[in-house]
């Protein structure tokens, strides 16, 4: 009898353990692994540059888009002038849900004769069964791609460096990112995507007193450049959280269709596409924005973005979830 009972107090005294192991499973690789995902990447840029559409790679009623816009695929879009590779290439490979997120640069043909010009390419692609059935794009152009600066009523436009060069330049993503998180440490996805979101949520209509979940040493970069305080070349520390809490402050009226396509779980790795719009001049920014969390902090942040037409929707949203602010997790 006293047996018995031992094993089930000890039976009962494994349940949290138990319980807590359920709510934090490892990735649930699909079809598709990390190399597999990433190779769909280079194989769309290859098939892109060109523009050969072939049954082998594309599903038959793959849906694509470009800067919001739904065109056929092949010979419309960036597809039209693509005519080779940039140096920066990021991939964030989702194995849960058979999708790929990816920001780089691409070249495109000029506008004077065998001439080449840098473009930013923000990008998702859905994989089933071997295929690209969702391809989603934006191109970012140089002529497009200036900041505003100011907060509230006070914001205005001004000049970055064309991005597309910017980014080139940076050349590969910082070692950071290729970090594995042990696994005890990884956080769930819901979890990674929490976090990611309150960046978003911190930002939009900010009056410094928000919660800001970033690490000492966080930085950001935007369209290739870093935005937050250096001091000989080297980032301040707690500059994104300072930003925030003293600088950043009623710039953004409302931060949109939060849509998270891709998450590596692996690595800490968020991607999120999104909307930020200036009501008082009628500006909105389209943009892909990825972060790395650890330990439930943001550590770093890349985003690559360009000017679209105000209010416009992603071509993946229904009216109601392009002018929502709440997160969307995309599978």
């Amino acid at each position: 009898m006293k047996s018995v009972r031992l094993a089930c107090l000890l039976a009962i005294a494994a349940l949290p353990a138990v319980a807590s192991a359920a709510t934090n499973p490892p990735a649930k690789p699909g079809s598709c692994n990390r190399a597999c995902l990433e190779g769909f990447v280079d194989k769309y840029m290859d098939a892109m540059e060109k523009n050969e559409v072939s049954d082998a790679l594309f599903a038959r009623d793959v849906k694509f888009t470009e800067n919001g816009v739904r065109l056929p695929l092949g010979g419309e879009g960036l597809w039209y002038g693509m005519n080779g590779k940039g140096n920066y290439r990021f991939y964030v490979p989702d194995v849960e849900t058979g999708q790929v997120a990816f920001i780089g640069t691409v070249k495109e043909q000029g506008r004077q004769p065998n001439s080449s010009t840098l473009v930013g390419l923000v990008l998702r692609l859905k994989i089933v069964d071997n295929k690209i059935t969702e391809v989603e794009q934006l191109a970012v152009r140089q002529d497009n791609t200036a900041q505003v600066t100011g907060g509230g009523a006070t914001a205005t436009p001004s000049r970055f460096p064309p991005a597309a060069e910017a980014v080139d330049r940076m050349g590969k993503p910082h070692p950071v990112y290729f970090e594995a998180i042990p696994e005890a440490r990884r956080a769930t996805r819901e979890e990674l995507i929490k976090t990611a979101n309150y960046y978003f949520t911190g930002l939009q209509r900010n009056d410094g007193k928000g919660y800001y979940p970033f690490t000492d040493d966080c930085v950001r970069y935007e369209n290739g450049m870093i935005t937050t305080r250096q001091e000989n070349g080297v980032p301040v520390p707690g500059a994104c959280k300072k930003q925030f809490e003293e600088s950043l402050k009623n710039l953004v009226s409302r931060i949109r269709d939060r849509r998270f396509v891709a998450v590596d779980r692996e690595r800490g790795i968020v991607f999120a596409f999104a909307f930020f719009d200036h009501h008082n001049i009628n500006w909105s920014w389209q943009l892909g924005e990825l972060f790395k969390i650890e330990d439930g902090q943001i550590r770093r942040i890349e985003a690559l973005f360009h000017r679209a037409p105000f209010g416009i929707n992603s071509g993946w949203s229904t009216f109601e979830q392009g002018m929502s602010e709440e997160l969307q997790d995309i599978r």
